[in-house]
C-alpha cells in the first residue's frame, strides 16, 4: 500500500456551539490541511496519483472555506464547525475528486489536529 500527503493553508474564523469558553467568541485560525491518499497500484510513471492532482483539488476545496466566516456557510449553519467536523468535510468534498482520499487532518495549531477518516 502506498500512501501520499500533500498539505496547504486556509485561513478563516469560526466559534463553538454549546461550547463553554474562550471558543464559543468568533476567532480565526490558520488552519493547515494534510490530504492523504493510499492505494496499490501506480501508474506507468510509477505514480499513485500526481501531487499536482491533489493540490489542485485540496485547493479547490479549500478556495471555498479561506477568508470566510465558516458559520456563515450554508453547510454550516446551525452547527458546531469544529475541526473534527471541517476534517469530515473536506474529506467528503475530495472523495468526490480523488476517490483514493484515505485521511484528512486538520491542524487548528501547531500542537492541535482532528483527523477524519473512514473504516
Amino acid at each position: 500500500m502506498f500512501e501520499l500527503k500533500a498539505q496547504m493553508y486556509f485561513s478563516a474564523a469560526h466559534h463553538l456551539l454549546n461550547y463553554d469558553g474562550a471558543c464559543e467568541n468568533q476567532h480565526g485560525h490558520n488552519w493547515l490541511v494534510e490530504a492523504y491518499v493510499n492505494g496499490n497500484n501506480l501508474d506507468k510513471s510509477n505514480i499513485l496519483v500526481d501531487y499536482k492532482v491533489i493540490k489542485k483539488a485540496l485547493k479547490e476545496v479549500l478556495d471555498y472555506l479561506d477568508h470566510k466566516d465558516i458559520n456563515e456557510l450554508p453547510e454550516f449553519k446551525g452547527i458546531s464547525p469544529s475541526s473534527e467536523i471541517l476534517s469530515k468535510y473536506i474529506y467528503t468534498k475530495m472523495k468526490e475528486i480523488i476517490p483514493q482520499t484515505s485521511k484528512i487532518s486538520v491542524w487548528e495549531t501547531s500542537t492541535s489536529c482532528a483527523s477524519y477518516y473512514e473504516t
